[in-house]
């Protein structure tokens, strides 16, 4: 393989070209999961001007583009999927037919180890080392919006009745109710990401807000604007205000669910839910295929679903001692968290602990309001 590795900011326009038109038809030889957003050149090079250490290895057969693999690494030579954490979907984008190898890839990109938490399917020499699957529900909208609904009424007939007929108790007692799919106000974005932060807070889970460069990162994506790729705010209002939120990104043939959040005022209408399903009428009506809801376990998103897609999680290393005391100190912290994630009577009672500890949390950050007022 001949392969160079640049800077976020040396990748030329043919390049990244080349690159969006493996994503742009990607579904038409079997390979659907690299149109996710989260795999574009313009969400790794918004990565890129918030973090250090972003990089870009791509392949090339015949002197033309066969690959594009980017990445985050340390001085160690610890590598990293681009915005792990943050990221829903990671992986090498590739042409048709491409094969590698995991180890020669990370040799010539100066990598000891590569870890992933949200690996795409059908990346062979990566899964092989893969530590753990997990499911990714999705909502198909690629028949249109009444044949997802038709679809949810079957499989979810009292969750199907009980959101519409929230929604229609939100329409009689807040007659001006509207639907904006693609909202440019960057103050609601920032309503969204204090509501978030307060949901996280009051579950106890950190706040992913409070991370200076994970707001850049969305502030920049949401000002990106392409054909293929955008940052999407969409946002449901009741007499003229926003009640509910979500932002995330779009590519041609995905919507990839990111940020959603709503106002607690407004939880009787079940607003968050409502949100979703004009965020699937709108999709489908601008040819989206499906929705992809992430990697986690939500009631909401088994009940919306139509399916799930597998993500993996784990790393990929070469022979060499900085993989090893890489993969010492992550391994047993991965482990443990996915063995309280995946079963209940593990699961339940620290959730139980995080929900009560946020509760402590946001009451004494109320108190210290009101004693500075």
């Amino acid at each position: 393989m001949d392969i160079s590795v640049y800077r976020p900011g040396e990748l030329t326009s043919a390049d990244r070209s080349a690159w969006t038109g493996f994503q742009s038809k990607a579904h038409l030889h079997g390979s659907p999961g690299l149109a996710n957003p989260f795999l574009s050149p313009e969400f790794a090079l918004a990565v890129g001007r918030c973090r250090r250490g972003v990089r870009i290895a791509v392949v090339r057969e015949g002197g033309e583009p066969a690959a594009f693999f980017p990445f985050q690494t340390t001085a160690a030579g610890v590598g990293r999927a681009v915005g792990l954490g943050v990221s829903d979907c990671q992986g090498l984008v590739h042409r048709p037919g491409f094969t590698w190898d995991a180890r020669e890839l990370l040799r010539a990109c100066g990598l000891a180890v590569w870890e992933f938490d949200h690996l795409a399917e059908g990346q062979q020499p990566f899964e092989a080392t893969a530590s753990g699957t997990f499911p990714s529900p999705v909502i198909d909208v690629d028949r249109g919006y009444e044949a997802y609904l038709a679809q949810l009424r079957a499989q979810s007939p009292k969750f199907t009745r009980s959101t519409l007929a929230k929604e229609r108790k939100l329409h009689r007692e807040h007659p001006d109710v509207r639907y904006v799919h693609d909202e440019r106000d960057p103050e609601v974005l920032r309503t969204l990401m204090r509501w978030k932060s307060a949901q996280y807070r009051r579950t106890g889970r950190s706040d992913r807000f409070a991370h200076e460069w994970i707001t850049r990162l969305t502030h920049q994506l949401f000002h990106s604007r392409s054909e293929p790729f955008a940052g999407l705010l969409s946002v449901l209002y009741a007499d003229g205000r926003p009640v509910a939120a979500h932002f995330g990104l779009r590519s041609e043939r995905v919507l990839a669910c990111w940020f959603p959040a709503y106002d607690p005022a407004f939880s009787k209408y079940s607003p968050g839910l409502v949100l979703h399903l004009r965020m699937a009428e709108a999709a489908a009506a601008d040819g989206i295929a499906h929705l992809d809801l992430g990697r986690g376990q939500k009631d909401y998103k088994d009940s919306l679903k139509t399916r799930d897609l597998t993500v993996s999680e784990g790393l990929v290393a070469r022979r060499h001692p900085v993989a090893l005391g890489h993969r010492a100190r992550r391994a047993p912290v991965r482990a443990l968290r996915n063995t309280v994630l995946s079963r209940p009577a593990l699961f339940e009672p620290a959730d139980k602990i995080l929900k009560r500890m946020g509760k402590i949390r946001s009451s004494r950050q109320v108190t210290a309001k009101t004693t500075k007022t």
